[in-house]
């Protein structure tokens, strides 16, 4: 059985393009979150306000992922990521204006929402073509292939947007800008499944894939921990008299971490399922939390970059991959969505909650309470997901995966 898996080819030039387009996607997209607090200060604003800009742009991402979803089950993959990429190239000019002439909170805010819905309209579709082109035998190792741009993207980008923002916010946005035009070329050259879809009829019902949520209500928890650390690691470590390294380099030692996840042990999922992943990428973020915010120090703060690279490397693509489990080709645009829809609202709610308890108390003790939600995501996981048909785990323990 495991030589059959082995021999279905899972690597070609569409899948490689891609994977290559969703790195570019959340390059973009990070590049910006990471360095956005920084830009509010330099706007003259608080962290409850980039707080709040960053739940606002993952709440219209929500409100737009579900339609997003629906049109991209009635076919219209490839265009819905055109207009996506569009959108994403054109905010880092808006910023720029903003930066350079305008200097308007409001604007900024508005640019944000916006690029929230390009980045919907992007990611979620990148998501569904992947899944339309990956091999059901290989289907776990091909969505870990497919996150490992994702998560290294998370990992890198914010180093290099404080790297990019420390010469100038407006080198910044020019490359980000020039990013999205990368990938539109790239994006030339792929081509889609033909796949027999039947067309749906708008239904609000239909939006959600009711069979995506277990995973989607783990993986949301889960966020709540990284949103705080994508959106304040770099001016924790700026402020902080006890660290005296590179916020940056957080990142890039996440980056690598993650990397070796995905390659050595890439696998698992579709040989044991997703709970491995479940439990010990909570623990992992759980002691990578409480380092920094109990003993923080540049040992600690390259340690718990470690073990927030495996967390957030095997816990994603994992339950991403236990979410379209059991969708067929007319649902993967749904079971994409809702998954993406938790992803935003994770990040988004984490970094606003974050922002505030900043305000209110401090990071150290703001880094202790919002690694509760790791316990939380491994109850919500053990009460509902493990024994959900979706389940990788449940599945191959029932023999019921074919």
């Amino acid at each position: 059985m495991k030589k059959e898996k082995n021999s279905v080819k899972l690597w070609n030039k569409d899948f490689i393009i891609i994977i290559a387009v969703n790195f570019l996607v959340f390059l973009n997209h990070l590049m910006i979150l990471s360095t956005f607090p920084f830009f509010i200060s330099y706007l003259g604003y608080s962290d409850s306000v980039s707080g709040m800009c960053a739940t606002l742009f993952s709440f219209i991402a929500v409100i737009c992922r579900p339609f997003v979803g629906w049109i991209l089950d009635n076919g219209k993959r490839k265009a819905v990521l055109v207009v996506g990429l569009c959108g994403m190239a054109l905010m880092p000019m808006g910023y720029l204006l903003v930066y350079t002439a305008l200097s308007s909170i409001a604007l900024a805010v508005v640019l944000r929402m916006a690029h929230g819905i390009s980045l919907a309209c992007s990611n979620t579709s990148t998501s569904t073509i992947a899944t339309d082109i990956i091999p059901k035998q290989r289907f776990s190792e091909g969505m870990g292939m497919f996150g490992m741009a994702t998560a290294l993207a998370t990992a890198c980008a914010p180093a290099i947007g404080e790297m990019l923002m420390n010469k100038s916010f407006t080198l910044l946005f020019i490359v980000a800008s020039v990013i999205m035009l990368i990938s539109l070329i790239l994006i030339g050259f792929l081509k889609t499944p033909k796949l027999d879809i039947e067309k749906k009829p708008f239904s609000f019902k239909g939006l959600i894939d009711k069979n995506a949520l277990p995973a989607s209500a783990v993986v949301l928890i889960f966020l709540l921990t990284y949103g705080a650390l994508e959106n304040y690691t770099l001016k924790f470590a700026d402020e902080s008299s006890q660290i005296t390294l590179s916020g940056g380099l957080y990142f890039t030692i996440m980056a690598v971490t993650l990397f070796l996840t995905r390659v050595l042990i890439g696998k698992v999922a579709d040989q044991k399922g997703e709970a491995i992943f479940v439990y010990t990428c909570n623990v992992c973020m759980l002691v990578a939390l409480l380092l920094i915010a109990i003993v923080p120090n540049n040992i600690t703060f390259l340690i718990s970059a470690a073990l927030s690279g495996y967390a957030f490397g095997g816990i994603e693509p994992s339950l991403q991959a236990m979410a379209v489990n059991i969708s067929t080709p007319q649902e993967r645009g749904a079971a994409n969505s809702t998954f993406l829809c938790a992803y935003d609202i994770g990040i988004g709610l984490g970094g606003g909650i974050a922002g505030v308890l900043i305000d209110a108390v401090g990071y150290n003790k703001m880094f202790t309470i919002i690694a509760l939600a790791n316990v939380l995501s491994v109850i919500v996981y053990v009460l509902w997901g493990r024994k959900h048909p979706s389940s990788i785990t449940y599945r191959i323990k029932h023999n019921l995966n074919k």
